[in-house]
C-alpha cells in the first residue's frame, strides 16, 4: 500500500495505536538485501513501513544524486510480492524538507571523522537529518539497516542517543551477489563485466580477514593497494582497518579490541563500499 503523504500514512497507522511498528528506511532501487530487512521487520513488528526517498542532503556529488537509480514502480511490486500489508511511504522532497533541503549538524565524534566521513563531506549530517525526521514522522519502535553500510549503522545508533528518539536500531547481515560483491542499489549502474571486476573488493576483504593474525596492518594495506593497482576498471579510494566501536583507523591491533576492514573503490564511475569483521 503506497502513501505519498505522512498525514494519510499516520491516519492508517493510528487505527491500531497499540501495534508495534518497524521502519525500513531506503532510497529505493531495492535488492535482496533490502528485502531481507523487510522480512526481518515483519518477523519483529505488527506494522512494517518501508520508506523510499532519495535524500538530497546526503549526496556530496550532484552527479551521484542525479544518477542514483529511481525505480518506484518496480520497488512497490517487490514489496507487495512479500506482503500487500506492508506500508510504503514515498514522500516528496518538500514533505521531508518544507523549508528546502538543508542538513542539521550532529556531533557524531570519531564515528564520522574517517572513511565515509572523510571522503563524503556532510554525508552523515544528511543521513542524520533525514532519519531523525523519518523517526519523528513514523514513530517506529525499531528501524532496520544493513551491515554493508557499517559506518552508517554506527552513526544511526549514535543519532538516536543524541536525539533521545526511542528507536531500537537493528543491524542485519550483508547480502551478496554470487561472486561476493555486496548487494547495493548502485550495482544496477554496473555492466556485467564490471560486476565481475568488482568481486576483487570482497576478495581483498576476505584475504585481510584470513591473514589478520599473521601479518601486521601495514603489510595488509600494502597488499590491498597492490591488488587494486593491477585490477581492471577499479580505483581504490580508501582501505582502512578500524576499531569496531569508535571506527578510528589503527596501525596496530590490540588483543582486547574488535576490528573491521573497510574499503571504498570506484568501478569505472560507480562508487562501491564494503567491510568485514576481522576478529
Amino acid at each position: 500500500m503506497l502513501f505519498k503523504a505522512i498525514d494519510t500514512l499516520r491516519d492508517f497507522i493510528d487505527k491500531e495505536p497499540s501495534y508495534s511498528k518497524g521502519l525500513v528506511p531506503t532510497m529505493g532501487a531495492l535488492h535482496n538485501g533490502h528485502l531481507s530487512l523487510i522480512k526481518k521487520a515483519q518477523q519483529d513488528c505488527e506494522i512494517v513501513v518501508v520508506s523510499i526517498f532519495v535524500n538530497p542532503t546526503q549526496f556530496n556529488d550532484p552527479n551521484d544524486l542525479s544518477n542514483y537509480p529511481r525505480t518506484l514502480k518496480t520497488d512497490v511490486k517487490k514489496i507487495e510480492a512479500i506482503s500487500k500489508d506492508i506500508l510504503i511511504y514515498s514522500p516528496s522532497v518538500e514533505e521531508i524538507y518544507p523549508e528546502g533541503p538543508k542538513s542539521e549538524s550532529f556531533n557524531f565524534g570519531s564515528l564520522s571523522k574517517y572513511m565515509e566521513g572523510q571522503y563524503r563531506s556532510g554525508h552523515f549530517n544528511g543521513v542524520g537529518t533525514v532519519l531523525s525526521r523519518l523517526f519523528d514522522l513514523v514513530e517506529p519502535q525499531k528501524a532496520y539497516f544493513g551491515e554493508k553500510d557499517f559506518q552508517q549503522l554506527a552513526i544511526v545508533k549514535k543519532l538516536v542517543h543524541l536525539t533521545g528518539q526511542n528507536v531500537d536500531i537493528i543491524g542485519c547481515k550483508t547480502f551478496r551477489e554470487p561472486n561476493g560483491l555486496a548487494k547495493s542499489s548502485r550495482n544496477k549502474l554496473l555492466l556485467e563485466h564490471e560486476k565481475d571486476d568488482a568481486k576483487i573488493i570482497y576478495e581483498c576483504l576476505k584475504y585481510v580477514k584470513q591473514n589478520f593474525n599473521y601479518h601486521n596492518i601495514e603489510q595488509l594495506k600494502k597488499k590491498v593497494k597492490s591488488v587494486f593497482k593491477s585490477a581492471n576498471n577499479l580505483k581504490l579510494e580508501y582501505f582502512e582497518i578500524a576499531d569496531e566501536d569508535d571506527l578510528t583507523p589503527t596501525t596496530s591491533a590490540k588483543k582486547n579490541k574488535k576490528y573491521r576492514a573497510f574499503i571504498a573503490a570506484f568501478c569505472d564511475r560507480v562508487r562501491l563500499i564494503d567491510n568485514i569483521a576481522l576478529n
